[in-house]
């Protein structure tokens, strides 16, 4: 956390003028953190040397996580003198300056940001940062909502929905989830049965051949999971000529559950081959006699039928 310094360092002991904190309080101390003073053009350098450095002795490096957790608190700016009032604003000018000489220097460096889950989701950031981190709750059922509320705001190219240990859910619930968007793992594979590593490599294999269509198609919501106890939505590439689409049953009624689904943003008068991905042997299918091949226009105004009756299931087809 480059704009971080523990209070037991060089850094704390050499600059006690590079960090944020009232006169005469006593400090207020945060994850055994305290907040360096990004308005002061020092600081920035420091913290751009820093991570600047890390990276020409380890040009493998092909990530980074740049991470923020802890408020800010008994705000006082040393440097700023009597323009406190503008702490925010400089802080941020500041971290933004420093992110700006970065991404100038490593233009194709992927840089997550996350600051207590998605506290820095925001448009200025989005200028430096390949991807934001929504929230610290990867439960997917959670996420279902979280990341389609995301969406109204963030492309999918942006978002990292990740398949963790959170959630006793399925493993092709939660991949199925995290397929919404930039998916990633944090969970230990070495712990996976051997039918969930056979799943998981396939999963991976689908995602690399689809991943252009989720993170840069245009999406289209099907079905709100805020009006009906499922949700589903779909990306199309441009040349509307392939799609993925998803659909998850949250705590389906019978009556929802049977429900099609009518697809958009498909050409009317193409032919299009249906098939389902993320298959589990113990995973539920579409319902029979819902694969093949249908016009576009059929898919519009009939729809697919899900007939997965059971809760927190889901079914991805592209």
């Amino acid at each position: 956390e480059p704009e971080m310094v523990n209070p037991r360092s060089e850094l704390y002991e050499q600059h006690p003028d590079w960090i944020i904190k009232l006169k005469n309080r006593d400090e207020n101390l945060s994850r055994n953190q305290l907040v360096l003073d990004m308005t002061n053009p020092e600081v920035q350098k420091f913290v751009y040397d820093v991570v600047d450095e890390m990276l020409m002795e380890h040009p493998e490096i092909a990530f980074i996580k740049w991470d923020c957790n802890r408020e800010m608190t008994n705000e006082y700016s040393p440097y700023l003198g009597d323009k406190q009032s503008h702490i925010y604003i400089e802080y941020v000018k500041g971290f933004y300056k420093v992110m700006e000489g970065l991404r100038k220097k490593y233009p194709d460096l992927p840089i997550m940001l996350c600051s207590g889950g998605g506290g820095r989701t925001d448009y200025g950031a989005l200028k430096y940062f390949t991807e934001f981190w929504p929230s610290d709750n990867t439960n997917p059922y959670d996420r279902i909502y979280i990341q389609w509320a995301y969406s109204y705001f963030f492309p999918a190219v942006v978002l990292c929905n990740h398949i963790t240990s959170m959630g006793n859910q399925s493993l092709k619930f939660k991949t199925d989830v995290a397929m919404m968007g930039k998916m990633g793992y944090d969970i230990r594979v070495e712990e996976f049965t051997e039918d969930e590593l056979v799943f998981s490599q396939q999963a991976l294999k689908d995602y690399a051949r689809l991943k252009d269509v989720i993170l840069h198609g245009d999406m289209y919501r099907l079905v709100s999971p805020y009006e009906e106890e499922r949700a589903s939505l779909m990306y199309v590439n441009d040349t509307k000529d392939k799609a993925i689409v998803y659909c998850y049953n949250i705590f389906p009624y019978r009556a929802e559950m049977t429900n099609p689904v009518k697809l958009q943003g498909l050409d009317p008068d193409k032919k299009y081959s249906i098939k389902e991905i993320n298959i589990q042997s113990r995973g539920g299918r579409m319902g029979r006699g819902m694969s093949g091949v249908f016009s576009g226009d059929y898919l519009m105004k009939v729809g697919l039928n899900f007939r997965n009756n059971r809760e927190l299931q889901s079914n991805v087809v592209e």
